[in-house]
């Protein structure tokens, strides 16, 4: 049975586009009548305008037969996160008191798409300004993980990983400051690239205030696709300076030779692993051996230390920032950030530097670290995706949310890059391993996490299971 538009990966349709084989508009069709037929399943995707989508393809049909130069994703469509400005475009974050932002411009990793010829296609779901682990909305209701109705997407760009993983979408965007790009990867069974901290340039032209201090050390923009290579394609257009970001950098894409060595993180410290999940940590353990890396399971240095940093810069900054984001967050966000505070001391500049040195700290054992194993791979979560509704239930399970993902943190402390990628089903639900490595070498995890892929296959898309 051929296969059907929608089901392509992004590079492929690229191709496809390239050579007159289908057209932007065609692609741009089947995936508008896929929204259609398995949105509603889900709710991954929150605002579509056919129209325009419609007439950006058209443009990119009208401009490959004049034979000017095309860009890596020419005719492309592709989704974005409802925290990333697309002009013209609400910036509504999932909160109903953000529904008329209206974005004027559109923010650097769009417009880089944007200039890799690639075509705004839907516009997806998360929770209140991206401060839940799943992708549940005041504004917008709730995203169903495509692999089982009830369980969540993961977060907080949840909605662009249940549409890529239902096929609605081929590529997309999102963000991470604590797992927003791997989480819902994980949970959805698709890859993704937290990228180091600076490679992917960031900032909304609609912001009203400057980025807090948690995003400067911690943010990052990045891709989801279904296929490793994707994301890898999606990174090379979206990485480098731009203007509106000066903390981005323009630095090549691939580093200088090192081992294969790998330390596999098993059941990392801080909580319980499931079984299943364990068992995807040596599935891609097994895949890099086969692949001709070194695989040793060790410990890390200072883990725990780098979990209580990062909660620790977190809740500095959202108590900084609390007056400003409670008129914007609904009843279920807000008790979220009830039930998961932690308690310090109130910040003195004693403390602030204190916690900095300690990052510091955290940091260079790290880097020390990686010249032995120049790659760690390990689970996203440690559990499997859970019920929606599970994070507010109460103070037990809001906090049990907390530990599921805390092997996701150290890379945002450190502005670490991080790849993740499928290893599997366990009960019915995808499996997978995050990739991390040393400070801009996203090549190394991209290749890792290939290798996996090569090994496992890939998962997705599939139509959204009951």
């Amino acid at each position: 049975m051929a296969r059907e538009l929608w089901q392509e990966s992004a590079t492929s349709l690229a191709q496809l586009i390239r050579s007159g084989q289908t057209s932007s508009r065609e692609v741009v069709e089947s995936h508008l009548a896929r929204i259609e037929s398995v949105n509603g399943a889900v709710n991954a995707v929150v605002e579509v305008r056919p129209d325009e989508v419609r007439a950006e393809a058209d443009a990119a049909d009208a401009s490959l037969k004049t034979g000017a130069p095309l860009g890596a994703l020419h005719g492309v469509p592709f989704s974005v996160k409802t925290n990333l400005d697309v002009a013209g475009y609400a910036t509504s974050e999932g909160s109903i008191a953000m529904r008329d932002v209206v974005a004027s411009a559109d923010a650097p990793i769009v417009e880089k798409m944007r200039d890799a010829g690639a075509v705004v296609l839907a516009r997806t779901n998360m929770p209140d300004l991206g401060l839940r682990i799943n992708a549940e909305s005041s504004l917008y209701g709730s995203t169903h993980n495509p692999w089982k109705h009830g369980r969540t997407a993961g977060g907080s760009s949840g909605g662009e990983a249940a549409a890529i993983a239902s096929g609605m979408s081929p590529i997309g965007l999102g963000n991470d400051i604590g797992g927003s790009l791997r989480n819902p990867a994980y949970c959805c069974g698709i890859a993704s690239i937290k990228p180091t901290r600076g490679r992917v340039a960031q900032g909304n032209p609609s912001a009203v205030f400057e980025m807090a201090i948690n995003a400067q050390i911690m943010l990052a923009d990045g891709v989801l696709a279904r296929h490793v290579g994707d994301v890898r394609r999606g990174l090379e257009v979206v990485m480098g300076a731009h203007r509106g970001d000066p903390q981005s950098v323009d630095v090549p894409l691939h580093g200088r030779p090192v081992s294969k060595r790998v330390a596999l993180v098993v059941e990392p410290l801080g909580g319980e692993t499931d079984s299943g999940v364990a068992e995807g940590v040596r599935v891609a353990g097994r895949a890099l051996e086969a692949a001709g890396y070194e695989v040793e399971e060790v410990e890390l240095p200072l883990l725990f230390d780098a979990y209580l940093v990062w909660t620790e810069l977190m809740m500095t900054s959202l108590a900084v920032a609390m007056p400003r984001i409670e008129p914007f967050m609904g009843e279920e966000g807000m008790r979220f950030l009830e039930l998961t505070r932690v308690e310090f001391p109130p910040a003195t500049a004693e403390s602030l530097a204190l916690m900095h040195e300690n990052r510091y700290r955290v940091a260079r054992a790290w880097r020390e670290f990686f010249t032995t194993y120049p790659l760690i791979v390990g689970p996203t979560w440690t559990q499997p995706p859970f019920e929606l509704g599970f994070d507010i239930k109460d103070a037990e399970s809001a906090m049990k949310v907390m530990e599921i993902f805390r092997f996701v943190l150290p890379a945002n402390l450190l502005g670490l890059p991080a790849a993740c990628v499928p290893t599997g089903v366990a009960n019915g639900l995808p499996t997978g391993v995050q990739v991390i490595g040393d400070l801009f070498r996203e090549d190394l995890c991209l290749n890792a996490a290939e290798a996996i892929e090569q090994s496992v296959g890939v998962l997705t898309p599939i139509d959204p299971r009951p």
